[in-house]
């Protein structure tokens, strides 16, 4: 009993979604010693659904190891390959295997988009005081998670919101040095690829909105716009609500060009979205790459004045800061900081 109240009390410790999977998979393997505990979590469109795995430990491993949350979509293994798991979301109860491995799959929910399993695989089935000691770690894990979402998601459209952004883009930058660091080491794959890059997203003459049509319809276009986005950028893109008519997108691409594609489709998306009472509304993003040593204010800076620059030449387009730059149409700025010139 002493060794649970410990787990649970760690586990409860956290604020981070990717150490909480890791200690819940650790826990059940310090509680259960079984051969294997893993969580997976259902990704991509629904046609294309697949596992990605947020936190795996064997018998024989010291501490959990996980996929990369900026994985190939196309590189992890299809829902359908495991039926057990599958099952498991679609009735959303326990599921166990009646032959071979014995394999008990707990289904996961918490906040939108992120259904999944506890997967655990022991010699013999798990017994009931095992199960039910499984299914009580999880409800306090996922009541955890629900107040980690009421402190960090946006309340109307249950996209992050601004105070979690700092620790993701700390997340991006550190993640961006090993990459290149990697990269002149010849050892860079081509699921690490690409470079991270910073969108600001801004609805173009929203105030007409809740003037001509009311807070409640204005409420209705940003909630309607964030299921928008979750339909035009991939399952690893975060996407944040800053508050108001402001949305922030922190995406991994394989260089300009893809990062304009995918900001050209959720624009023309947006633009041809029949929006009710309102019919019609466009967005302008201005986006920029984020630079080795950035500071989340220097890349906003960036962003936001390629946002500008979109919404000052005629609205409903995606401006890069650097190309920008590049054209003339924007002078890069130099902070002197003492004797030095930081660009």
């Amino acid at each position: 009993m002493t060794e649970l109240v410990e787990k649970l009390a760690d586990l409860t410790a956290l604020r981070d979604r990717d150490a909480l999977d890791i200690a819940l998979v650790s826990a059940i393997n310090d509680l259960l010693k079984p051969q294997s505990a893993a969580i997976y979590r259902v990704v991509g469109d629904t046609d294309n659904e697949r596992w990605l795995t947020t936190a795996q430990m064997d018998a024989d491993q010291v501490t959990p190891t996980s996929d990369s949350a900026w994985s190939e979509l196309d590189l992890l293994p299809r829902m359908s390959e495991h039926p057990l798991r599958q099952q498991a979301v679609a009735s959303r109860q326990v599921m166990q295997t009646s032959s071979g491995p014995d394999i008990t799959v707990f289904p996961l929910a918490s906040n939108p988009g992120a259904v999944g399993i506890l997967e655990i695989g022991t010699q013999a089935p798990l017994s009931d005081n095992d199960l039910r000691l499984v299914s009580g770690v999880l409800r306090l894990y996922l009541n955890f998670q629900s107040l980690l979402d009421y402190g960090e998601r946006d309340a109307l459209t249950e996209l992050l919101n601004r105070k979690t952004f700092d620790g993701a883009f700390l997340k991006a930058t550190l993640e961006q040095t090993r990459t290149e660091d990697n990269a002149q080491g010849k050892r860079r794959s081509a699921a690490c690829a690409g470079s991270y890059w910073l969108a600001m997203i801004d609805i173009d003459h929203f105030k007409r909105v809740n003037d001509n049509y009311g807070h409640l319809i204005g409420d209705e276009v940003l909630l309607l716009l964030a299921r928008l986005m979750r339909t035009c950028f991939r399952f690893h893109d975060q996407l944040y609500r800053f508050g108001g008519e402001e949305f922030v997108v922190l995406m991994r691409c394989n260089g300009e060009q893809e990062a304009t594609a995918a900001l050209e489709r959720l624009r023309t998306t947006t633009e041809k979205h029949l929006f009710p009472q309102v019919d019609h509304i466009t967005i302008s993003i201005g986006f920029s790459e984020i630079k080795t040593g950035d500071t989340p204010s220097g890349a906003f800076e960036r962003a936001d004045k390629a946002v500008y620059y979109a919404k000052e030449h005629g609205r409903n387009q995606v401006c890069s800061h650097a190309a920008l730059i590049a054209s003339g149409e924007l002078v890069e700025q130099v902070a002197i900081v003492g004797d030095m010139e930081l660009f």
